[in-house]
């Protein structure tokens, strides 16, 4: 089968780039990775409230360590795919579009989930192609080639995916660590190889370090691929120096803040981290902006834990459209550029080129 020159390929078909709306680029609806990579240390003395009921008396607790408490990242089954239902009926009913729907190989992902949702919610989803970070990974995939790994991106964008006739829309995200290890190394250069041929976009999910974002843009494009159809997760957890983020926008990747609605400083993955609350993502955008990158820049929530959805006392996958904009408009980011940042630019990155 022949790449979609042009389009943009959904769970449900091809549509026009003109057809996705606002859109947002880094989200998961259903995944069942209940260990690894998901598993960091318990802070001493909090044992207890890893087995804790879910209520509204232990919220604090579990939005301040979320990785820790077991049922909070159990993030499949009945209830809560008809809580990410619901929200996403939310979500179109506020002007949403579309999303991109990231869980790829290794994070154990459910197309028909994703066409379930589409069919009832009337919102696009664009599933993802490829390998999360080599902790996810078993060990005879590990030792697969590049040769292998393209093969498996190519078939799931062409024909379907995970022993369905559904078609992936987009590379990624692909799981980088820090540092990179072998096999993600392997699966960037399978995805620089099929991106070449098939003119297709690719999501990354960098290691957690400031020269993580460099060396994947590298990697990637010194592989055949193409950095303006790259978009660099995960920025907002990721680079905190301006100086740098202005350097790396320069390299001609989309600029990706993915973290809005997270407003709880401590970051359980990186100790040395300091998360940023929403206020600070949109000073850094700001900043992308007045330098001219506002061709370059999307964002998300990537909600991947069940207190991030709204029956569970989060923030749902509204909140960018319901209190991330008009924080923007009121920091000085007009309408026009966030017309750009929440649909203009997903629809550029998402088409397949029809040239280059």
């Amino acid at each position: 089968m022949e790449a979609p020159r042009g389009k943009v390929q959904t769970v449900l078909g091809l549509v026009e780039p003109s057809a996705l709306g606002c859109t947002l680029t880094h989200e998961h609806l259903s995944h069942c990775a209940t260990g690894k990579p998901f598993q960091p240390t318990t802070p001493p003395g909090h044992e207890k409230y890893t087995d804790a009921p879910y209520t509204l008396e232990n919220l604090g607790w579990i939005r301040q360590y979320p990785y820790s408490h077991k049922e909070n990242i159990i993030f499949c089954g009945s209830d809560v795919q008809q809580a990410v239902l619901d929200d996403i009926k939310l979500f179109k009913l506020n002007g949403g579009g579309s999303i991109v729907e990231n869980t790829t190989n290794g994070l154990n992902r459910d197309l028909n989930f994703m066409q379930k949702v589409s069919v009832e919610t009337g919102v696009n989803i664009i599933a993802g192609a490829g390998y999360y970070v080599a902790g996810s990974q078993s060990t005879s995939t590990l030792d697969n080639s590049i040769e292998y790994f393209a093969g498996v991106m190519k078939r799931e964008l062409l024909e379907g995916a995970s022993g369905t006739t559904i078609r992936c829309g987009v590379i990624g995200e692909l799981g980088c660590s820090w540092p990179l290890h072998d096999f993600e190394k392997r699966v960037l250069q399978a995805a620089g190889l099929v991106q070449s041929e098939l003119k297709c976009p690719v999501i990354i999910h960098p290691g957690r370090d400031e020269n993580a974002p460099e060396e994947i843009l590298r990697i990637f494009t010194e592989a055949g691929g193409k950095a303006d159809k790259i978009v660099m997760s995960h920025l907002d957890r990721t680079i905190f120096d301006r100086a740098k983020l202005l350097e790396f926008a320069s390299m001609g990747s989309y600029c990706e803040f993915d973290l809005f609605g997270i407003e709880v400083s401590h970051y359980q993955m990186s100790s040395k981290v300091d998360m940023p609350s929403d206020a600070q993502r949109i000073s850094f955008i700001h900043s992308l902006v007045e330098e001219g990158f506002e061709d370059k820049v999307v964002i998300a929530h990537d909600i991947h834990t069940k207190h991030r959805l709204k029956k569970y006392g989060g923030h749902g996958f509204s909140h960018i459209l319901l209190s991330v904009v008009p924080t923007m408009l009121n920091r000085g980011i007009s309408q026009t550029v966030i017309d750009k940042i929440l649909i203009h630019n997903p629809a550029q990155w998402l088409a397949y080129n029809i040239s280059y």
